[in-house]
């Protein structure tokens, strides 16, 4: 076993998840340090208007990031169960199909996020005093749609190996990188949201080049040419594994991007406190995504191996942890979040009161039902891993009912304090589908194995 390799198959759940998890979430401390540093240079550099216009692309950017991110998700679950049943062609083949996929639906991606920037801010009720900012940035972003699928799916592929450290360090680099070329472009050069924009592309860059530096020296993943040769029946079954996920983070995009358009409505100023919040959400999620990609790994090396009751154990494990740390969390942002979210905000005393009250009252909604939302991604992932993304899809369309209802219906009764409580009741709604199906997928999943069993007996 290569030491860049983790085998979830054998050894005890809870330190296997943990040691797997733990480089991810420094990773993603790493990718959220440079976020916050984004956020905190344009809005402090170039005022409220120019953060709101960034706020008001987030749900934009993050549904197709999103949906790379879940394409490239879904490939690696098929990497994992192979790599599980010690399958190392089928591995090969996986990988070199998901490469030939991937450049595919990079070049799909990046044309049609062109085409619909300006439709899709005009449609969210954009203001027009931001409008021409937030279409800078999002030319921009999108142009690095292939960067964002290589790096993904780099990282997916080392993940589905057990090789949470690679993606750990190359998020390092790309955070000196973003933070260094944001201070150089945005407060020396005084590129403004181009700046920020470009710094983040090229650290992604950077982050590619040294992923694929260190996959290329993994003896299990030489690829012949052969191996990117693309079967229908291997694309079908990636694209079965990868769509649904790709599909069910793009639902939950929309359904921000429809509370974005009330939150619109309700003037700059309340646009910055809530995106003030909202880039601080990666730090509140910043355990459960880590754990989820551990469980999605340790669920389908399990299922390879054909051992069900592990699986189980893992979960167990995962969720007691995810209960502590999202309790921790949420006690520190309680506690100082309103100087947390300080930071990212500057304009007159009237304009900074406002915004901050409106993104301290929200941080302290979304910080007080934080398990809830760990527990989605653990039972989400789990799912996932052990090969149904179906179901985790419509989870999502839960969630985007939830949001929707409550962002349109809510303030109507309470004000903009209904715009607070989206976010949460979309958790509550996707928990409702993913703890009943957890278990009915694993009691297929053994029933299965058994038959095949007694069939071979």
């Amino acid at each position: 076993m290569n030491q860049r390799t983790l085998d979830m198959t054998r050894g005890k759940p809870l330190s296997l998840i943990t040691s797997f998890a733990l480089p991810l979430m420094l990773g993603n401390v790493f990718q959220q340090f440079y976020t916050v540093v984004d956020t905190a240079v344009v809005g402090k550099a170039l005022g409220v208007g120019v953060l709101a216009a960034m706020g008001s692309t987030d749900w934009i950017g993050w549904m197709m990031v999103s949906f790379i991110q879940g394409l490239t998700q879904g490939f690696g679950i098929l990497m994992a169960q192979r790599f599980g049943a010690r399958d190392e062609e089928g591995l090969r083949k996986a990988v070199g199909a998901s490469v030939v996929l991937s450049a595919i639906g990079a070049v799909v991606l990046l044309i049609a996020g062109q085409l619909a920037t300006v439709p899709v801010l005009r449609l969210l009720n954009t203001p027009e005093e931001i409008l021409h900012y937030g279409v800078q940035y999002l030319r921009y972003i999108f142009a690095g749609v292939p960067i964002s699928m290589a790096y993904n799916l780099l990282a997916c592929t080392l993940r589905s190996l057990g090789d949470g450290k690679t993606p750990l360090h190359a998020m390092m680099v790309a955070s000196c990188v973003n933070v260094t070329l944001d201070l150089l472009f945005v407060l020396v050069l005084h590129w403004g949201i181009p700046g920020a924009a470009i710094a983040t592309l090229i650290a992604q860059a950077c982050s590619v080049v040294f992923c694929l530096v260190r996959i290329r020296r993994l003896p299990v993943l030489k690829l012949k040419k052969g191996d990117f040769r693309l079967s229908g029946l291997l694309a079908w079954r990636l694209l079965r594994l990868g769509f649904p996920v790709a599909m069910q983070n793009a639902i939950i995009s929309i359904g921000g991007m429809i509370v974005q358009t009330v939150v619109n409505g309700f003037g700059v100023a309340f646009i910055a406190g809530f995106t003030a919040t909202n880039k601080l959400y990666g730090v509140l999620e910043i355990a459960a995504t880590s754990y989820g990609y551990a469980m999605t790994t340790y669920a389908g090396q399990n299922l390879g191996a054909g051992n069900i009751p592990r699986i189980r154990q893992g979960i167990r494990a995962a969720s007691w942890v995810c209960l502590v740390i999202s309790a921790v969390i949420a006690g520190i942002m309680i506690a100082f979040g309103r100087g947390i979210v300080g930071m990212f905000i500057s304009g007159t005393p009237e304009e900074t009161r406002a915004a901050t009250d409106v993104a301290y009252k929200y941080l302290t909604i979304m910080a007080a039902c934080l398990p809830t939302l760990y527990l989605l991604y653990v039972f989400r992932s789990t799912i996932q891993g052990v090969g149904n993304t179906v179901l985790p899809m419509v989870s999502g369309i839960a969630e985007f009912v939830m949001r929707i209802c409550a962002a349109l219906l809510l303030p109507l009764a309470v004000g903009e304090m209904g715009l607070y409580y989206a976010e949460v009741l979309a958790w509550i709604g996707a928990d409702f589908i993913l703890i009943p199906s957890y278990v009915i997928v694993l009691k297929q999943r053994e029933r299965r194995f058994t038959h095949d069993k007694r069939t071979h007996a």
